[in-house]
């Protein structure tokens, strides 16, 4: 990286000892973990190829993504190229003035053939660059081992001068790199992540690493992480850390990210691993490893004593509104939205939210589901954790495979004693609304809908203002403006015969059931009224309400999911 200030890394692979007619170097085309072909070989530029003493050998592009080499056999075949880095999210790398991120499968490519080889990395820092952070294994002066290539696409580097903290938990070293300025206490931070982790490992009951590390990027606006086998990736907000939800959101990303240490990077849907770096690695399981995960985050932190057990349970209460107002909720399982994250989730449009659901979201509320339906059968002896932890034993520690859905019901199923067909039929591979009450009456809770009997009329539009001009940015279905043939990209110029300037709320704010609104709007420069009906207002707002004289095993089941000290 020799110019940061031009985001080029330049990248030379050497492989020994083929000896063949020809050798294919190739690039991935996406990043485990981010379940959307980004083509990253759009940024390799200046590919050429040399033998030992430096002669050139011929080379050429055969596909979107892999180099030829005519090495001519060869003993040493040497590949360079330039690869432009300038995205900065934790799925990409990046390199300016001020540091390098390095995501493995963006950067590296791989000799065809060789992928289960060891090899070296050595890792040249700009000059007065002096720190790089990595869950790769050093061997001194930037100089690290690995034993094969998914491990070096699986362990991201921060280069620079960034700080650098430690903490110990579990007895395992944890390394956390802070590139950018934040308004965290570092004392405080290091104590309180090491409480999240701890938690984290009692569940599944080992921390199979020898080290992990954290990357934190401090940012003006960001959010998000990345798992891997021994490190992970976050993006926050700079100034996060100085607001009690600011700072538990934190923690509550550390604990996701670091959930999957277990969940995904070692516990995982049959089909993501061993990865085929080529092209999409289709699973339907996506909300059993990133909404299951989801369902342990913001409970890390509840039982880590960061937040009251009121303060989670609006946060559960908020997942379940969440879900249920999205009207897409009723058009695709979590399983078909777990199986199309490669053509849905990271390529939303303006009817995304009419015809998709979150498979973190609504995953994380299944996880809710079937804790309660556990901890019932067991009279809260057992819970989720337990069908976790048995799953990591047995799919990932004896058989050293993933798993399949049957298996992942048969797990809930042996916890549980009881048959979840109809679960798995009604929730997972269907899109019926759960009886949350019945689920939840476990805890001795009762989920209460306080929006239930409002008589609001639904607008259904999300506007925008550009340019003095009111756009539609979104229309839910079932709405009003949905069923009054409002078109996202609409310019709303008046209601009932009044200019809307730039505060459309004031003219639809007012308006009742039944009530027909006159809007005049420009569509593709043609001026034209729409009549909407304006219709009952459908959405949820929920919050859980304690039962009065609970029983003794509902208040042990609330006590033990909530992590309540009873002592």
């Amino acid at each position: 990286m020799p110019q940061p200030h031009t985001h080029y890394f330049e990248v030379e692979a050497e492989l020994s000892g083929a000896k063949k007619n020809y050798v294919d170097f190739t690039l991935p085309v996406w990043a485990p973990g981010s379940y959307l072909v980004r083509e990253f070989a759009k940024n390799v530029e200046g590919f050429e190829a040399t033998d030992k003493s430096g002669k050139a050998l011929r080379s050429e592009k055969i596909d979107k993504n892999t180099w030829r080499v005519y090495s001519n056999k060869a003993d040493v075949v040497r590949a360079r190229y330039d690869v432009y880095a300038y995205e900065l999210s934790v799925r990409t790398s990046y390199l300016d003035a001020s540091h390098g991120y390095v995501n493995g499968t963006s950067i590296f490519m791989y000799p065809e053939g060789y992928e289960k080889e060891s090899g070296t990395l050595v890792v040249k820092p700009y000059n007065g660059w002096d720190k790089v952070s990595t869950g790769l294994k050093s061997t001194g002066n930037f100089t690290y081992t690995f034993p094969n290539y998914d491990i070096l696409a699986d362990s991201p580097l921060e280069i620079g001068n960034h700080e650098v903290y430690t903490f110990t938990a579990a007895g395992v070293p944890h390394e956390v790199a802070m590139y950018g300025e934040g308004n965290y206490e570092p004392n405080r931070l290091m104590t309180d992540m090491k409480e999240v982790v701890e938690e984290a490992v009692k569940v599944m009951g080992e921390l199979p690493v020898e080290r992990y590390v954290f990357i934190v990027h401090n940012l003006n606006r960001g959010g998000g992480g990345l798992e891997h086998l021994n490190s992970t990736t976050l993006q926050t907000s700079r100034w996060n850390y100085g607001t009690e939800a600011g700072y538990n959101g934190f923690l509550s990303l550390v604990a996701h990210e670091y959930f999957h240490l277990w969940n995904v990077k070692r516990l995982r849907p049959l089909a993501l691993g061993p990865f085929n770096y080529n092209e999409e690695n289709y699973t339907d399981l996506l909300w059993v490893s990133e909404g299951i995960t989801s369902f342990y985050d913001d409970l890390l932190v509840r039982r880590s004593g960061f937040t009251t057990p009121q303060r989670y349970l609006d946060v559960v209460a908020g997942s379940i509104t969440s879900v249920e107002n999205t009207p897409g909720n009723k058009v695709q399982t979590v399983a078909e939205a777990s199986y199309d994250a490669w053509i849905k989730y990271y390529r939303r449009s303006e009817n995304s939210n009419n015809a998709e659901v979150s498979y973190y979201t609504k995953g994380g509320v299944l996880g809710q589901l079937l804790n309660m339906e556990i901890m019932e059968a067991t009279n809260g002896e057992k819970s989720l954790d337990d069908v976790m932890r048995n799953m990591y034993n047995r799919y990932y520690k004896q058989l050293g495979r993933g798993f399949k859905e049957a298996e992942f019901k048969e797990a809930v199923e042996k916890v549980s004693g009881r048959n979840m067909d109809a679960f798995f039929r009604n929730y997972v591979n269907g899109t019926e609304t759960p009886d949350y009450n019945q689920f939840f009456d476990a805890a001795g809770l009762r989920l209460v809908n306080i929006s239930e009997g409002s008589n609001l009329a639904s607008w259904g539009a999300t506007t925008a203002v550009a340019d003095g001009k009111v756009l539609v940015r979104g229309v839910s279905r079932g709405s009003s403006a949905y069923e009054g043939g409002l078109n996202v990209n609409d310019e709303i110029i008046a209601v009932n015969g009044y200019r809307v300037g730039d505060d459309l709320s004031r003219y639809v704010g007012g308006l009742s059931i039944g009530d027909t609104a006159e809007v005049l709007v420009t569509r593709d420069g043609k001026l034209q009224t729409l009549r909407i009906p304006m219709l009952k207002d459908e959405s949820v707002r929920y919050r859980f309400e304690r039962v009065q004289n609970p029983s003794s095993v509902q208040q042990k089941i609330f006590n033990k999911w909530l992590a309540v000290d009873q002592s």
